[in-house]
């Protein structure tokens, strides 16, 4: 699949909206809108990674629609990194749409790195992941220059089940 990051003079985009659920599915049926809770005007974000390193992605749904607002990978990572990655993304690409929602994301660390400003990872830098530590400077600069101004949230899996913008790999 097509990275979907764009280069440095420009801030993150999308690609088309996919549903993730059924396109005959109304969106009331959605998992997560049937537990109750109000997850309108919101993203969730999750990344996915076959090893820890190896193959990491990540991805943005809306919890509206049930939609794939974006998607990045798969490139050489780590989970943690990709969820970090995940909420930059998110971040980015409201700020650059104007949109104002609510970000949720199960990743404590990632919402950790994002308070500091920083993905603190001891995933060594070298020829086989430089091309991720190359976007994760393009994330540090992005979040030095830009304030952080939508809620993240931390999605409550016990009470919600997985979060919509999970994989489904475990």
């Amino acid at each position: 699949m097509k990275n979907n990051v764009n280069d440095d003079n420009r801030s993150a985009t999308a690609h088309r909206p996919s549903p993730v659920t059924s396109a005959h599915q109304p969106s009331s049926a959605l998992p997560w809108k049937l537990k109750g809770a109000d997850f309108s005007n919101a993203w969730a974000v999750d990344a996915a990674c076959s090893g820890n390193p190896g193959p990491m992605e990540y991805q943005g749904i809306d919890l509206d629609t049930g939609e794939r607002i974006f998607h990045f990978g798969p490139v050489y990572g780590t989970n943690n990194i990709g969820e970090f990655l995940a909420i930059v993304h998110a971040l980015a690409l409201m700020k650059q749409k104007g949109i104002r929602k609510t970000i949720f994301s199960d990743s404590f660390t990632a919402q950790t790195w994002i308070k500091k400003r920083h993905c603190k990872t001891q995933l060594e830098r070298n020829e086989k992941t430089e091309p991720l530590f190359a976007i994760i400077d393009r994330a540090h600069n992005w979040l030095r220059i830009n304030a952080v101004e939508v809620p993240i949230k931390a999605w409550d899996t016990k009470k919600y089940g997985d979060i919509p913008a999970d994989f489904g790999r475990k």
